[in-house]
C-alpha cells in the first residue's frame, strides 16, 4: 500500500525564499508489520546473508546474562496486536503479557561470550531512491546491532555494524541467523516490516543555517506560538523543526536531525571529508497531537488502531539513530550518533 506525506502546513520558500538554497530531499521508508524475505528491503527483517561468511557478534565485554527472549517479545506483540484489534486486552491476556514480560536469568553465559548481532535494516539500491552506491558496486547495505546498551565510555551506548555487499555475489544463502538467548530491551527487537519508500523534500535542521536566516525562522515561529495561544490551540503551533524541516520516521539521505544535542561536524575519520547522512533508523514514525507526519492513508484509520511505532524499535529514549558515509569513498568507516 502506498504512503503518502501530507503537504506541509505552510509553504517555507514562500515565507523564506533563501531556504531554496538550502533545499534537499529524503526517502521516507514507511515501514510496516509484513512478511518480508531476505529477497527485499525490509526493517527486521531477514538479511541476504551467504552462508560461508561468519555471522557477525559482539565481543564487547559487558552484562549479557540477563534479559528478554525474543520469542516472549514477539507473541507479547501478537497477543497485544490482537486485543487492539477486537477492543482492549482482557484480563486472561493482561495476565499473559505480564509473564511474558518478564526478564530471565542465563547464568551460563558470561559477560564477555559473543553475542550474535540482531538484524536491524536491510535496504537494496532497487527499491530505495536516493540509497547511494556501496563500495566496489554494492547495491545492498545491511545494518545490525547488538541488542543490549552497554557500550562505549557510557556504558548505556548501542553498537551498530555496518555491511555493504553485493546481492548477485550471493550464491548460498544462510537460512537461519544465529540468536542470541537474551536481549537487552525489548526495543532492541524490530518487528519484521516491509517498506514503501516515499521520496519528500527537506531542509536543514535549524542551527545548521546561516545565523540570518535562523533568526527570522525563530522570530516567525514565536509570532506564530503567540497567534496560538490568543487563539487557544490546543495542538500548539506550527514550527520549523517538529513540523517542516526533516520528516519524521525511518529515512535514507536527507540532513540529519539533533535531537538532543546541538549540531557538530562528522567528519570521515580516513580522509577528514565532511560525512553525509546516509540512514535515520527512527524510534517513532510520527508524534505531536497533530501528527503532522502521519501518512494521508492512515488519518481514517481508528486511533486505537494507528500505530506511530510498527517496528517496536526503542533507539535510546525514544530517540533516532543517525549513520554517516563517506561521500568521497563509500568504503571509509562510517559513523553513527544518537539523538
Amino acid at each position: 500500500m502506498t504512503r503518502t506525506t501530507p503537504p506541509r502546513p505552510v509553504h517555507l520558500e514562500g515565507l523564506f525564499p533563501k531556504l531554496g538554497a538550502f533545499r534537499g530531499v529524503t526517502t521516507r521508508l514507511h515501514p510496516r508489520p509484513g512478511g518480508p524475505d531476505a529477497s527485499v528491503s525490509s526493517v527486521g527483517g531477514p538479511l541476504l546473508w551467504p552462508a560461508d561468511e561468519p555471522w557477525p557478534v559482539c565481543t564487547e565485554p559487558h552484562r549479557r546474562g540477563s534479559g528478554y527472549r525474543i520469542a516472549d517479545i514477539r507473541r507479547g506483540r501478537r497477543v497485544l496486536a490482537d486485543a487492539w484489534a477486537r477492543d482492549r486486552p482482557g484480563d486472561e491476556e493482561r495476565a499473559l503479557l505480564k509473564d511474558l514480560g518478564r526478564r530471565h536469568r542465563e547464568r551460563t553465559i558470561a559477560d564477555t561470550d559473543p553475542i550474535p548481532l540482531l538484524g536491524l535494516v536491510q535496504l537494496y539500491r532497487r527499491d530505495v531512491p536516493g540509497l547511494p552506491p556501496g563500495p566496489d558496486g554494492c547495491d545492498l547495505l545491511q545494518v545490525l546491532w547488538c541488542p543490549f546498551e552497554a557500550h562505549g565510555p557510557s556504558r548505556h551506548g548501542l553498537a551498530p555494524h555496518v555491511r555493504w555487499r553485493r546481492s548477485d555475489r550471493v550464491s548460498v544463502p544462510l537460512e537461519a541467523p544465529p540468536q542470541p538467548a537474551l536481549v537487552g530491551f525489548e526495543g532492541a527487537v524490530a518487528e519484521p516490516c516491509v517498506l514503501h519508500p516515499e521520496q519528500v523534500v527537506t531542509y536543514p535542521y535549524a542551527d545548521s543555517l546561516p545565523a540570518r536566516l535562523r533568526r527570522r525562522i525563530e522570530a516567525w515561529e514565536d509570532a506564530e506560538e503567540r497567534k496560538a495561544e490568543k487563539r487557544g490551540l490546543d495542538a500548539g503551533p506550527v514550527t520549523y523543526h517538529h513540523d517542516l524541516s526533516i520528516p519524521q520516521g525511518c529515512r535514507v539521505g536527507g540532513f540529519p536531525s539533533w535531537r538532543t544535542t546541538d549540531p557538530h561536524p562528522m567528519n570521515c575519520e580516513a580522509c577528514a571529508a565532511p560525512m553525509v547522512l546516509l540512514l535515520t533508523v527512527d524510534s517513532y514514525e510520527w508524534d505531536g497531537a497533530d501528527g503532522s507526519w502521519m501518512p494521508t492513508e492512515e488519518r481514517g484509520v481508528a486511533e486505537r488502531l494507528r500505530d506511530n511505532r510498527p517496528t517496536k524499535l526503542a533507539i535510546g529514549r525514544d530517540g533516532l539513530l543517525n549513520i554517516f558515509a563517506c561521500p568521497t569513498d563509500p568504503g571509509h568507516p562510517h559513523r553513527w550518533s544518537l539523538q
